[in-house]
């Protein structure tokens, strides 16, 4: 290796170190001051290793009946796997005609999906408050699953990878007698399955980090999923950052480990997706 490629080396390795603390110290900070005391996680100036460390925090958040910080878990898996699970097939069935199949307006419908991602979210809340409040789903985890499980990006994304896939496999399926459905489920969901994985951790993720829609959908106590569940810390207890930061931890290590887990595979799924037949 020549000089100049090991300075670039060099240079390169630093930068990066300085992009990775810069992403890794807030969640470092986060979980060093979920094992501070009360007083210690409001020192000033703030300190990053607790003088005394402690679970009280932690003690708190789990023992306490006006926290139920495992029903909203409980409540925040179920809801996030429903809702990854009908984002997946509403997707990909959704996908597959305008990817396969000849039918008159299909650039125009293809179009209007795509141009429902212009649409920010925000504005369709007061839309679909009223939609699930007039079918009673309101204060109940459907209320959390089914409005958002048809979107425009799930779409876009599986119809891109069906494109993708070699046209002459479901014409041999075709020749061989099998139908569109059975071709679909045989042949195109199988090859498909980096993608659909790869949807279903992105929905998966944002229904579990969603914040909004639970607060305005969900009352009581027992129904709440983390996020909503965890933001009632700061209002019951004034300013604990420490029951803050405990909670934060409680919520974020399951993505975190989910994640790491998956990171390998998710790897692969996006890169495979660019392989044309």
């Amino acid at each position: 290796m020549s000089a100049s490629s090991r300075v670039k080396a060099i240079a390169r390795m630093v930068v990066l170190t300085i992009v990775a603390l810069l992403f890794v110290s807030p969640l470092a900070f986060m979980i060093l001051t979920s094992f501070k005391t009360r007083a210690d996680a409001t020192s000033v100036p703030p300190t990053w290793i607790p003088e005394e460390w402690t679970l009280q925090a932690y003690q708190t958040i789990l023992g306490s009946a006006s926290t139920p910080v495992f029903t909203w878990f409980l409540n925040s898996v179920t809801a996030a796997v429903a809702h990854s699970v009908l984002v997946v097939i509403t997707a990909s069935l959704a996908a597959y005609p305008l990817a396969r199949m000849q039918f008159r307006g299909k650039g125009l419908v293809f179009g209007a999906v795509i141009a429902t991602l212009l649409v920010p979210p925000v504005i369709l809340v007061i839309p679909n408050y009223s939609i699930v409040s007039e079918l009673g789903w309101l204060n109940s985890l459907i209320a959390v699953i089914v409005p958002t499980a048809a979107g425009a990006f799930g779409v876009f994304l599986m119809r891109q990878f069906f494109l993708s896939i070699p046209v002459e496999l479901e014409e041999a399926a075709r020749l061989d007698g099998a139908n569109r459905l059975r071709t679909f489920v045989s042949i195109v969901l199988p090859l498909a399955k980096p993608a659909l994985a790869t949807l279903g951790l992105l929905a998966l993720l944002t229904n579990w980090n969603d914040f909004l829609w639970p607060v305005y959908v969900l009352f009581s106590p027992d129904v709440q999923t983390l996020p909503a569940g965890l933001s009632t810390l700061q209002s019951a207890n004034a300013v604990r950052y420490d029951l803050l930061m405990a909670g934060a931890v409680v919520a974020s290590a399951p993505v975190l480990l989910l994640f790491v887990a998956l990171q390998r595979f998710i790897v692969e799924g996006v890169s495979q997706s660019g392989i044309k037949g």
